[in-house]
């Protein structure tokens, strides 16, 4: 089909002007065309149809092509179908045989794997010139010499970076002999070329400009100096290479333009010969070769006319060498060349050749993550893939994206990445490069451009730049692609984007929530990678409580108790426990909390979780069910489902685990044991010991979670004599005095209050228990140890001046003061029961004055006004008859006087909260 004469034609509609492109064949259908009208799509000229088609992905051409039967026939147009990239699919035998009607006139393939290479005869495609793979470990000769037999009209065969271990020369011979048109040939990680094999290329190839067996364990290099024919060549990363004998040969090869050795042992002798004996070589690269580059002598300037591109060389300034007009000079020389007016087939034809080898080489030397190269990365190597980055060539755009993801990255484990190289990045307009990489029809790009723009976007300056540059709708874009890949980098970038909290929101208008759900149900199966993206982003969107809400709304709450139900894969699941653990963080806000635990089978999935052989699974399912043990109904359905069981048994595996799982294992336990059943099962599980040991941890979040689940296991008389019995009163005195966390020292305090407060008495009867005893203290030594340390708690709360000025005065100040003083802001989130309040006002009444003092500080701490329980504290108190206790506490001659004005604050809240519910 010809191809139209495109030009601009101006039409007017009101005031406004509209240039439209158009085609000299359909002006007068333009200029006649009434713009107010609907337009008929179907009603398009057909080479406007075909060059629409031309612009779209595979799938969306399909898709299209499925709208009307005229565009179906249009959409097997053979000029449609002349590439294919495959990579993103695993194509078999079915796929590839349905596919074959549409590839007579296909001339470029691309594909990933073994089973797709099997795959690849079937297509039928014998006009078939380039043919591009990666994962190619485990193709076999039988498989590459059946391509090869199948498509005598081979120009081109590439397959890497990944070793190909399992291809011999016996199929090189065999591509050489069926595929004589063959102008170019790579192969990564052939573990022997032999003689044999290089000179049936030498015979049967004649055309062979191009060779690269790269990673290779051995070259007879002898037998590749043969290849008369070649112009490039590169043995980058071959090892067990004899440089005397290449030096000796190679600088015969007549033609040989451009030679790479990089990342090999080649030495400054090797180099020298090479390029003072060959006269056609007129570029050697030498990148990351440290035998040459330990020569502090060696030096290229007396080859004239000769480039030399290393890491101690200025590769711009060598590349730029190579034009006859130097005048202008810019940074991005390859973008100069790009831009010549006066084409040079001969120089196209090398720069293209220097394209691919630095793309090859920069992205090896960045996944070696090799130390000592910062200086080189930010003088030249981020501006180096940049400009690779607007190559012509498909592939090294695709390879400069995959090095700027790759060399910013320092410790992958950790997520770690230099500032430095990600802010070089930025400074030379990377990101706006990137996000129009992104947005490319091309998913191969789209992918790897999605890829960088999500490690980048670790780095704080990187993430906002991005933001202000678009990119947060591109990616949110990209999510719904329809290629796996695509989708699984894009969310990648949105869960980095997401930790940021001013990003969050700008997620969800763009309709990032709803794509990464979508994303979920999509691959629900063999997806691990998307699949642990989409969570996470999820999990850091669901941290904000308005993103919280619009998770759940976009079915989100199932799909992760899905994953958290179904998927195997690590990943996935701590993902998905952290992304329930904080959509049930917003108790006092949404709902989600109860949505969680109602969702069917959620919490039987995170107690199953808490059994995981990995740490970050079980640390995070834990969290979910401490979150979820807020609310009533959960914390019962949890201790139905296994969860007492489970936590207890995780508390006693985890004496040597990260501080997080502790925290999150003593948290859970200290939610659950809020009801008291669930208290009594806990102690009968054998939860009390691992808990003492957890509140003697020297991390401040862990003792401070495992001093409220003692605190609340306390409370049950059998839960306290076991807690003396298995040495938790040294413990629990230990935090009183020496924690740095006030809640740590005040659950301490309260846990050795009801430890002592004589209910536990009943239980201890004379003899029952002397041999439980006498594994800490006797039971006498450890209350005066316990009341002791009380005391001196609450003393260190106490104000001597204030204290005095508030009972020589009924001043409300004098009682301010004295409150501020002793406030414990964190006290105000606790949440206590009726049964606690109560015990704490009978408290008041009991003959020790410690335990008097120690009830009213804690009930001062519930009731003070702005608590976020203190309503709920005082409502409770009324209707228990509090304030006649308080009354006496505050007007008793023989109370101490921390328990009398403690006494009198209280009332005052109480008074307080009265008159406020009241309005």
């Amino acid at each position: 089909m010809n191809r139209r004469v495109r030009r601009k034609l101006i039409c007017r509609k009101g005031k406004e002007k509209l240039i439209l492109p158009s085609y000299l064949e359909i002006e007068c259908e333009i200029a006649d065309l009434d713009l107010k009208q609907t337009v008929d799509w179907t009603c398009l000229p057909d080479d406007t149809v075909i060059q629409l088609f031309s612009c779209l992905n595979y799938r969306d051409r399909a898709n299209l092509s499925s709208t009307c039967r005229t565009w179906r026939v249009l959409g097997l147009s053979s000029c449609l179908w002349t590439s294919f990239d495959l990579r993103a699919h695993k194509i078999d035998a079915a796929m590839a045989s349905s596919l074959a009607s549409r590839c007579n006139n296909l001339q470029k393939l691309r594909f990933r794997g073994a089973e797709s290479a099997d795959a690849i005869i079937l297509l039928l495609a014998k006009n078939l010139r380039e043919i591009s793979g990666d994962y190619c470990r485990k193709i076999t000769d039988a498989t590459l010499s059946a391509i090869a037999a199948r498509h005598e009209a081979l120009e081109s065969l590439q397959l890497g970076p990944d070793f190909c271990e399992r291809i011999s020369s016996d199929a090189i011979k065999t591509i050489a002999i069926c595929c004589p048109k063959l102008k170019k040939l790579r192969l990564s990680g052939i573990i022997d070329v032999n003689a044999e094999a290089l000179n049936a290329l030498s015979k049967h190839c004649p055309n062979l400009l191009d060779i690269g067996f790269i990673d290779c364990l051995k070259i007879d290099e002898m037998a590749l100096g043969n290849v008369a024919s070649v112009r490039f060549l590169s043995v980058a990363g071959t090892t067990n290479m004899k440089w005397g004998a290449v030096s000796h040969q190679w600088h015969k090869l007549p033609n040989l333009i451009g030679l790479d050795v990089s990342r090999t042992d080649v030495g400054p002798v090797a180099v020298s010969r090479l390029m003072s004996s060959s006269k056609s070589l007129k570029i050697l690269c030498a990148f990351n070769c440290s035998v040459l580059e330990e020569d502090a002598g060696f030096t290229v300037s007396k080859y004239k006319g000769k480039l030399l591109l290393a890491l101690f060389t200025d590769v711009v300034k060598e590349i730029t060498s190579l034009f006859v007009d130097t005048t202008k000079k810019g940074e991005n020389m390859l973008l100069d060349w790009r831009n010549l007016e006066n084409k040079n087939k001969s120089l196209d034809e090398i720069m293209m050749w220097i394209e691919w080898i630095l793309s090859h080489n920069l992205l090896r030397i960045a996944e070696s993550n090799q130390h000592g190269l910062d200086n080189f990365w930010l003088n030249q190597g981020a501006a180096l893939l940049l400009s690779l980055m607007q190559s012509s060539q498909e592939d090294v755009q695709e390879r400069a994206a995959t090095g700027l993801a790759t060399f910013v990255v320092i410790d992958d484990e950790n997520a770690s990445i230099d500032s430095g190289r990600a802010e070089e990045v930025m400074r030379c307009g990377g990101i706006r490069l990137l996000l129009n990489l992104a947005k490319s029809w091309r998913e191969g790009l789209q992918s790897e451009a999605a890829k960088a723009i999500a490690n980048l976007s670790v780095n704080s300056n990187v993430a906002k730049a991005v933001a202000e540059e678009g990119g947060i709708d591109i990616l949110a874009g990209l999510a719904r692609s329809m290629n796996r890949l695509v989708a699984e980098e894009a969310a990648g970038g949105l869960w980095n984007l997401s930790v940021g909290e001013e990003h969050k929101g700008a997620i969800a208008e763009a309709g990032g929530v709803r794509a990464l759900v979508d994303l979920i149900f999509k691959w629900s199966s063999g997806g691990d990678g998307v699949l642990e993206r989409a969570a996470g982003a999820l999990a850091n969107l669901a941290a904000d409580d308005r993103c919280s809400t619009e998770v759940a709304l976009a079915g989100g709450v199932h799909a992760l108790v899905m994953l958290a139900r179904n998927c195997k894969f690590e990943g996935v699941q701590e993902q998905a426990a952290r992304a329930l653990a904080n959509l049930a963080a917003h108790g006092d806000s949404n709902t989600n909390n109860s949505a969680v635990g109602q969702e069917a089978g959620a919490l039987e999935a995170l107690v199953q979780l808490t059994h995981s052989p990995h740490e970050g699974v079980r640390q995070e399912a834990a969290g979910a069910l401490w979150n979820l043990s807020f609310d009533d109904r959960n914390r019962e359905a949890i201790a139905a489902a296994g969860g007492v069981e489970a936590l207890v048994a995780l508390a006693q595996s985890c004496s040597n685990a990260s501080p997080g799982l502790q925290e999150r294992a003593a948290g859970a336990l200290w939610g659950l044991s809020v009801s008291e059943a669930n208290s009594i099962a806990i102690g009968q599980q054998g939860g009390v010991a691992p808990l003492i040991a957890l509140a003697r941890s020297d991390t401040e979040d862990v003792h401070e979670t495992a001093a409220g689940a003692l605190w609340n296991l306390a409370f049950n008389p059998d839960n306290a004599l076991c807690i003396v019995e298995e040495g938790g009163v040294p413990a629990l005195v230990h935090l009183c005095y020496a924690s740095v966390s006030k809640m740590a020292r005040f659950m301490a305090a309260l846990a050795l209050a009801y430890m002592f407060d004589g209910r536990m008495d009943e239980c201890a009867l004379p003899g029952s228990s002397s041999e439980g005893i006498s594994k800490s203290v006797s039971l006498d030594g450890a209350r005066r140890m316990a009341l002791k340390n009380i005391e001196a708690f609450v003393q260190t709360f106490s104000d001597p001046q204030a204290f005095a000025s508030a009972a020589a005065s009924s001043a409300p100040a004098a009682l301010v003061q004295v409150t501020e003083r002793a406030r414990i802001q964190e006290a105000g989130h606790l949440r206590c029961s009726g049964a606690e309040i109560g015990r704490f006002i009978t408290m008041l009444r009991n003959p020790s004055p410690t335990l008097k003092a120690c009830a009213a500080f804690a009930l001062l701490q519930f009731t003070i006004p702005g608590g976020r329980h203190a309503l709920h504290h005082a409502s409770l108190m009324q209707n228990a008859g509090a304030s006649r206790a308080l009354r006496t506490a505050a007007a008793a001659a023989t109370a101490p006087l921390q328990a009398k004005i403690f006494a009198r604050i209280v009332l005052r809240n109480l008074e307080h909260h009265n008159i406020e519910s009241s309005l």
